[in-house]
Order: structure tokens, then C-alpha cells, then sequence
């Protein structure tokens, strides 16, 4: 089958999920075309079967802002023309959903039929999406979508309270990809972030509002009282300067580590002990599946889709938004050494259940109802 993939090629969790089917499918034998303004950053190296459009935004000195979704659209038409494309799948309603409704419309006036799948991740239904000046156009393209999936059951519920949608939506959950790689040397390279009886904190996000990033430093002050640990940030983002100064404010600096952006976080994962995400909400929460997968238990608000990753008690704890001092008590009781070994199991086993070879075969099945001929 021939599949264009339309995804924001950012660190964000619906460009990582995007570009990951994208690479499993192309392994399957799938020829698999990204569309998108930049290189998707996941994408890595030549790769059989993967192929990469870029949507360039032409500069004209009449528009204040450029027309992305109509260059978008444009692209979109002529690859599947070219390409002779079986199906699109669109990650992220804004603008991709409406982008590919409007590519349908134009290729069937040429006598092409072009089937769309839409995946909505998250901000894109319970934040950008509430904006009542996108509403109407969200949920129309929802509607007109050949097939509609979302990542949690949080995430499908909060998509049809908050918009008028009638189309039947599929939930697909994230899923962590296979890390095959060696830990050899890992205790070297964790003595160079803390002393051989220090505990690891971990956070990694974009450091937006809704990740409560000021929240992950509290809970790490009173777990240091009590245990003398370190933190180590990833990311970056407008909350990440608050997130320094209160840092300096607590005089945890010498405790704290402010790594920035990263392409592979799974190697800050494989040191650390514990993984905070206090989020406002989270429609899934990929950050802290990718934590699990690396053994690493979570402490996490209990919203959004949160719940049907972290399970209480077992991987990790659940509190309220907001309730620090509960997140640093759970923190705390993972890191007794009585504990911390089971939570450890427990967090990979979980992670487990949201396995690639689980959930891939799922979008095929989506993609085998809209193009039967071609997969059965």
C-alpha cells in the first residue's frame, strides 16, 4: 500500500507517533510518503520504502501570514497524484484534517478517490480546538473524515462533548517503539549526573503552561528534604526561565540539570529512578510511556489519558493536579529500596501492553476497511 503521512515534524508526541508508524510500516513493505514543512525529527537515515515532501511556503509580500494550509493542500494533491497514493493519514486536526479535505474534493474533481484518515492526539480537540473560531471547521472536517482515531478513551470522549461530531472514532493508543540497543556502561555514565546513593528525577516536555513545569521542581524540593536526589530537566519552551528562577530561588541549583532539547531521550531515561509529568492534561501522555519503557516508574496528575497509562499503585502513582505534595510523598515511597526494584518491573510491564506489534496492526486494519483491494 501506498500511504502519505501528514504530521507536524517537531519533538512533540503526535510528530514522534506519526513518524514511527511511518517507519514501521515502510518495515512492513508499505511505501510510506511524509508530508510536511521539515524533515520529520525522528525520521533518522535512508530507510527503504520512506519518502519525504516538503511543503515549501512561498514568501509573498501580500499576506501577513502565509497560507500554509493551501500550500499544504496543493502538496498533498500533487503527490497523490504522482504517487499514485492508496490512502492519506493526517495527524493533528489543525490544519491537516481540513488540508486533506479539501486535496479529496479538488482530486475527485479529476476522477481520483483518495480516502483520509484523521488521528487526533490532543491540544489539537482539548485546547487549540475549544477556540470557538475553529470549532465549526474542526468539527466538519471530523465528519467528512473516512475513518477517525484517537490516542485514549479520554481523548474520544472529550472530542464528542465538545464537538457535534457523528462519526464513529476508533481509539488507538500510542506505543513505544523496540530500543535494541546495549546498556553497557550505564552506571559510568550515571555516576556523571549523581553519586552512587543519589536517586535520578526525570521530566522532559516542551515546558508549555500545561505541563505545570513549576509543579516538577516543588515536588522535587520536598523529595530532596527527605532524600538527597537530582533532577534533570529535558526540554525547553516558555516556562522553562520561571522554571530556572525558582530553581535559584529554592538554591537547588546544584541539585537541578537544565539539558534542553533532545533528540534521543531515552538514554536520560535509562539513568533515572523516577519520572514527574504533574500535566494540566495529558490526552495520552507518550512522555510517560517512553519513561515506563525504560523501567522507570511514574508519578503523574491523574488527567486526561494519564489513567489508562500509569496504573495507580502499579507502574506509578496518580494524584490530583496541583497536589505536590502527595506527587513528592509517592515519589518518596517508589524510592525506598524495598520498592523500587517492583516498580521498576512493573513500569516495563505496562509499558509492554502499548506495544508496536500490538497497535500497528490496528491502523492496518483501519487502513485495510477504506482500501480493501489493496490488502486483502
Amino acid at each position: 500500500m501506498k500511504i502519505g503521512i501528514v504530521l507536524y515534524p517537531t519533538f512533540g508526541g503526535s510528530g514522534v507517533v506519526a513518524t514511527e508508524l511511518g517507519k514501521a510500516l515502510a518495515a512492513k513493505g508499505h511505501q510510506v510518503h511524509f508530508i510536511t514543512y521539515s524533515q520529520p525529527v525522528r525520521l533518522g537515515s535512508f530507510r527503504e520504502n520512506i519518502f519525504y515532501h516538503e511543503v515549501s511556503v512561498s514568501d509573498y509580500p501580500l499576506f501577513d501570514f502565509q497560507p500554509y494550509e493551501t500550500e499544504l493542500t496543493s502538496k498533498m494533491v500533487d503527490v497523490v497524484r504522482n504517487e499514485k497514493l492508496d490512502l492519506l493519514h493526517v495527524h493533528y486536526a489543525i490544519p491537516h484534517a481540513s488540508a486533506a479535505f479539501m486535496a479529496k474534493m479538488i482530486l475527485r474533481s479529476q476522477g481520483i478517490e483518495i480516502p483520509f484518515v484523521t488521528t487526533l492526539h490532543g491540544t489539537d480537540i482539548t485546547l487549540v480546538g475549544k477556540d470557538p473560531s475553529f470549532e465549526p471547521v474542526i468539527t466538519f472536517c471530523i465528519n467528512e473524515s473516512d475513518a477517525v482515531t484517537a490516542v485514549s478513551h479520554s481523548l474520544k470522549e472529550a472530542t464528542y462533548e465538545h464537538f457535534k461530531v457523528t462519526r464513529h472514532i476508533d481509539v488507538i493508543h500510542n506505543f513505544i517503539v523496540p530500543n535494541n540497543e546495549t546498556k553497557e556502561g550505564l552506571n559510568n555514565t550515571r555516576l556523571k549526573y549523581a553519586l552512587a546513593n543519589e536517586p535520578i528525577l526525570c521530566h522532559i516536555s516542551n515546558f508549555r503552561k500545561v505541563k505545570r513545569v513549576e509543579d516538577v521542581i516543588r515536588i522535587f524540593e520536598k523529595v530532596n528534604a527527605e532524600l538527597p536526589s537530582k533532577l534533570i530537566m529535558v526540554g525547553d519552551g516558555p516556562e522553562r526561565y520561571s522554571c530556572e528562577q525558582l530553581a535559584r530561588k529554592l538554591n537547588l541549583c546544584d541539585k537541578i540539570l537544565f539539558l534542553g532539547k533532545l533528540r534521543d531521550t531515552a538514554h536520560v531515561l535509562e539513568i533515572a529512578d523516577v519520572f514527574l509529568l504533574p500535566s494540566e492534561t495529558e490526552s495520552f501522555g507518550l512522555a510517560a510511556l517512553e519513561a515506563m519503557a525504560q523501567s522507570v516508574p511514574v508519578i503523574s496528575s491523574n488527567t486526561g489519558g494519564l489513567a489508562e497509562v500509569n496504573k495507580h499503585g502499579f507502574s506509578g502513582f496518580l494524584s490530583n493536579v496541583g497536589d505536590v505534595d502527595d506527587m513528592a510523598k509517592n515519589a518518596i515511597a517508589l524510592l525506598q529500596p524495598d520498592q523500587m526494584m517492583q516498580f521498576k518491573e512493573n513500569a516495563l510491564a505496562q509499558a509492554n501492553l502499548f506495544s508496536l506489534a500490538a497497535i500497528l496492526p490496528q491502523y492496518e486494519q483501519i487502513y485495510s476497511n477504506l482500501v480493501p483491494k489493496i490488502l486483502r
